[in-house]
Parts: structure tokens; sequence; C-alpha cells
């Protein structure tokens, strides 16, 4: 069985040119990509938020786009709640299914958590051990403080 929390709260990437960049520092792997200002005023244009995976053991960020999630072209078209939002996934990941285009950076382990984020041109995943969400240097979410 999959299970799917979303992560995601108040915040999420702007859904038509989220622009994802991605970097490798040491251990940790960042994700950096435009916020969404149309669903969160909070937020503004020019605000660039980064996801740090502390401990990533694996990441990609590749195709399925949200067209083709929603032909069920994606190995969680017919599970994942909805397009367009960052989860930890739990359960099957149903690897079997996924595309080969992962980066190895280091053996996944138990203590690691499958992290799953729908752009809107890619998906990007990862096994990590955590999580936090910066905007402009600012902690804004993620796992433990």
């Amino acid at each position: 069985m999959t299970e799917f929390r979303q992560l995601n709260h108040g915040w999420n990437a702007e859904p038509n040119a989220p622009d994802p960049q991605i970097r490798v520092n040491g251990a940790d792997f960042l994700l950096s990509f435009w916020m969404n200002p149309f669903q969160f005023p909070e937020f503004n244009e020019d605000d660039r938020g980064t996801l740090r995976f502390s401990g990533c053991a694996r990441y990609r960020l590749g195709a399925t786009n949200d067209e083709g999630w929603y032909r069920g072209q994606c190995r969680f078209s017919k599970l994942a709640p909805a397009w367009g939002e960052f989860y930890e996934i739990v359960g099957d990941l149903r690897l079997n299914e996924s595309p080969n285009d992962w980066v190895q950076l280091a053996l996944v382990a138990e203590a690691h958590h499958h992290f799953l984020f729908y752009l809107r041109d890619e998906t990007f995943e990862c096994d990590a051990l955590d999580w936090t969400l910066t905007v402009n240097g600012r902690r804004i979410a993620g796992g433990r403080p």
C-alpha cells in the first residue's frame, strides 16, 4: 500500500514557471524554485524557495509533467491525491515502475524518507533523512526544527 503525506501547507512552487534548480552541497541536496504568489499572497513574485534535503542518498528530476500525470503516465497518477504538491511517500514506492534517471549519492537506508514534488514540467523525488524550506534565506517549514 502507498500512502501520501502532503508537506506543503501554506506554500507551493510557482504553477507556471517554477524554474527548478538543483545543487548538491556535501550530504545535502538543494532544490530551489520560484514561490507561488498567486495562491499564497504572503510571497512575492521574486521570492525563491529552497528545499534542503539533509542526508540525501539519491534524487531525480525529470519527466513526467502535469499533462502526463493526468494521462496516467506517472507511476503515482492514480494514487497521489493531487498534482503540484510536495509529499512524503510511505509504503510501496513502486520503484519497479520508476524511471531509471536516479542520481545516486549514497546508500539508501531505513532512516531515509521518500519525498516527491510535482512541479509544472518535472517530477522531483529523493530519499533523504529530513527536509526544510527556506525562502530568501528564512526558514518557513520543514521536518525537525
